[in-house]
């Protein structure tokens, strides 16, 4: 593109330069097998406490699932003939309570990985049913990436 876009003084756009101006994520989506509806319910809403909310009818047949929770937390699980886990990208959420998301998580069979790195937060990571990664940080030390 050609020629200077102006942006007004007290936009998020005008807060940080030059790009296209990203002021959040709506949402972030992760991949399942083929009728994996039933295990990701029982993870995401059950385990994890997310509310499961009904996907627009021009994409329901597509598959799938969708879950909020508190603040601007989104996960959308898509369905995947050709499924390969996110074994390395992954999804931080942040957890009121990580000794208690690590008992819960225990209690219901899910692998538990210690984070080693020692940059001094307390996180951990975990797996859905499909091997996607998830990382569960301690609301105490949320935010640790913008600091």
């Amino acid at each position: 593109m050609s020629g200077e876009t102006s942006r007004a003084a007290g936009t998020p756009e005008a807060a940080h330069g030059a790009g296209i101006g990203v002021i959040g994520i709506d949402h972030v989506q992760l991949l399942m097998p083929v009728r994996g509806e039933r295990e990701a319910r029982r993870f995401y809403g059950e385990l994890l406490g997310l509310r499961e909310v009904e996907k627009p009818a021009e994409l329901a047949e597509r598959g799938g699932c969708w879950f909020v929770g508190p603040g601007d937390a989104a996960i959308h699980l898509g369905v995947d003939q050709r499924f390969i886990a996110a074994r390395r990208a992954h999804v931080c959420l942040i957890v009121a309570d990580l000794a208690a998301a690590r008992a819960a998580l225990a209690a219901a069979g899910a692998p538990i990985v210690e984070d080693h790195a020692n940059l001094g937060i307390a996180r951990c990571y975990t797996a859905d049913p499909f091997g996607n990664r998830i990382e569960l940080v301690d609301a105490s030390d949320a935010g640790f990436t913008a600091s």
